[in-house]
């Protein structure tokens, strides 16, 4: 069996630079999906019944799409067909969803941007995927540490700039401060634009830059089942796959399921928690609501900000303790972030309470994958990575059928219940983390 030869830095980052483009869209879509469907008239108890196409579509999509990845090898390669597909579907809604007002006369705004919503992120993760699977494929194990370290530092700058783009267009080139009110602000609609042209055009780096081995070349690298029974498989046998999963995906999957379920949570409830914690306002369409959701847009761009930074960190964290450790602590820092934002009125002290959560999510992007990969047989490595998927859909799917009622019962409609019930599912998580299994 021969060794996967060791890449240069610059490879690895060709290799996820199209995951740049891919977050820049997905973080526009978590900092003013919410605001979008408000302004259509959605409100804050039915916010997360529109959010759960997302799990949805990924706890469908990603295990299939997975499992003909492992199989497909064209021209174009074996993993990037899948990802430049998802790219195109994801930049197309990314420039209708903001603009489906325009439809109003003809059918609900609101349906519009629901189903514009669906096929998104139905896009987004047909594109992830194979991205995930891509770094396990190319690289040895010594470096996978490093290579989801490296996807998750240019997840970062795209979420970044993709969080406060809407901010500066407003608030330093004015842009969308005249919008009139019920009306998807200007700037919120040229972001998406840019979006989708960097989405695309981050995704073509990819392709064009990566080098994928050819089948002949990647079976000499396996150690698994020979490759006769790969023409007997079929899709059913993706449910055969789930019940032989190995261990640690068991072990990591109930870390994930907390993780996952609070990250949902923020997305969906931070905008309305601080429009009207700290600024009171309840109205979507009223102007300090909007300004309230620039502000979650530059707090999330924080998070990113600092995940991209602590990303270079990991690495090295985790060689001089171990992944479980890493994870773990970067898990409690999470936590205490999303707990602190419950204590907060001052909006510029949710600046500190982000930078815990971006510790958290620099990890979250990593540290599971990293341990997930050693577990993994080589040609099962794209099926499996999208029935991990099913760790992260889950979640979510509970938590938007959850959410809703828990906050309009039993916390009278306030956001803020949703922020601090997160911060508790990070430190059961990071609690979770000591009984998993780390196979090199």
């Amino acid at each position: 069996m021969k060794t996967k030869p060791r890449l240069s830095t610059a490879q690895i980052l060709n290799m996820n630079f199209g995951f740049l483009g891919i977050q820049f869209g997905f973080a526009l879509q978590n900092g003013n999906a919410s605001r979008i469907l408000q302004t259509f008239g959605a409100d804050v108890q039915s916010l997360s019944w529109f959010w759960v196409v997302a799990p949805l579509t990924g706890i469908i999509i990603q295990p299939i799409i997975g499992h003909y990845s492992d199989r497909t090898w064209c021209k174009l390669g074996r993993r990037k067909p899948y990802f430049l597909a998802g790219a195109i579907l994801a930049a197309l809604a990314l420039i209708f969803m903001p603009n489906s007002g325009a439809l109003s006369a003809v059918i609900s705004p609101l349906i519009i941007g629901a189903g514009m919503l669906t096929i998104m992120n139905a896009s987004f993760n047909v594109a992830m995927e194979p991205f995930r699977a891509l770094v396990a494929d190319i690289l040895p194990d010594e470096q996978r540490t490093t290579g989801f370290s490296i996807q998750t530092f240019l997840i970062g700058i795209g979420a970044v700039i993709g969080s406060w783009l809407p901010y500066v267009m407003s608030e330093w080139m004015g842009i969308g401060k005249s919008t009139p009110q019920g009306e998807i602000p200007v700037n919120v609609i040229i972001a998406f634009y840019v979006g989708a042209a960097v989405m695309l055009g981050t995704i073509i780096w990819t392709i064009v830059k990566t080098k994928e081995y050819p089948p002949e070349e990647y079976r000499q690298f396996q150690k698994d089942e020979p490759s006769e029974e790969k023409s007997k498989e079929s899709l059913l046998d993706i449910f055969k796959d789930v019940a032989r999963m190995p261990l640690t995906m068991k072990q990591l999957g109930i870390v994930q399921f907390f993780s996952w379920f609070a990250l949902f949570a923020m997305w969906v409830y931070t905008t309305p928690a601080v429009a009207a914690h700290v600024y009171g306002a309840v109205d979507a369409k009223s102007p300090n609501y909007q300004v309230a959701a620039d502000w979650v847009n530059v707090l999330f761009g924080v998070y990113n900000l600092v995940a991209m930074v602590f990303a270079l960190a990991l690495p090295w964290i985790a060689a001089k303790t171990n992944r479980k450790i890493t994870h773990s602590i970067s898990l409690i820092c999470g936590a205490l972030g999303l707990i602190s934002i419950f204590f907060i009125t001052n909006q510029y002290w949710l600046i500190l309470s982000m930078v815990g959560v971006g510790i958290a999510w620099a990890s979250i992007l990593a540290m599971p994958y990293a341990i997930l990969a050693g577990s993994i047989p080589p040609r099962k490595m794209g099926v499996y990575m999208g029935i991990f998927n099913f760790f992260i859909t889950i979640p979510q799917i509970i938590c938007s059928l959850s959410a809703g009622p828990i906050l309009k019962h039993m916390f009278h409609s306030d956001a803020t219940y949703a922020l601090l019930i997160a911060g508790i599912c990070l430190l059961i998580a990071s609690g979770s983390v000591v009984f998993v299994r780390d196979k090199h």
